[in-house]
């Protein structure tokens, strides 16, 4: 059922090369609630959405794939959050200090997809992006 009718939680687990690293990076810096865990996993609520850091030498392995001019990190994942909620978010991590890949920018001005992003990597090198769409009801709106 892919009608984005119903908005059941969503899992994802992802690999991370050192767990006390994820767990301030999560936990505290994007204030994700720390669930279950164990020797080699830690389980995060992001935003009603349960993220998994597994323990693993593979982390941060990525490419990057070409979109509206930017050098976009592949794979990612991350939260599509209401304007108020991203610009907190964007000026959050920028007080911290947080190195982005791709600072907290519009792309698609003037299109119907046109959105607020911003990317970054967790401490093992795994990137999140983090958007607002100018309309939320153009997530899914081709260009």
């Amino acid at each position: 059922m892919c009608d984005g009718m119903s908005m059941p939680p969503f899992h994802f687990a992802f690999p991370v090369d050192d767990l006390a690293a994820a767990r301030r990076f999560y936990g505290e810096l994007l204030g994700c609630r720390e669930g279950r865990s164990a020797e080699h996993w830690i389980d995060f609520d992001l935003h009603g959405h349960q993220i998994v850091a597994h323990l693993s030498p593979d982390a941060g392995k990525r490419v990057t794939n070409p979109v509206d001019g930017e050098d976009v990190p592949v794979p990612h994942f991350g939260l599509v959050l209401a304007m108020d909620q991203w610009k907190a978010l964007a000026e959050r991590l920028s007080l911290a200090g947080v190195e982005f890949v791709i600072p907290p920018t519009v792309r698609f001005e003037g299109q119907p997809g046109e959105q607020a992003t911003m990317f970054l990597l967790d401490p093992s090198g795994n990137a999140l992006e983090f958007k607002a769409m100018a309309d939320p009801a153009n997530l899914f709106a081709k260009n």
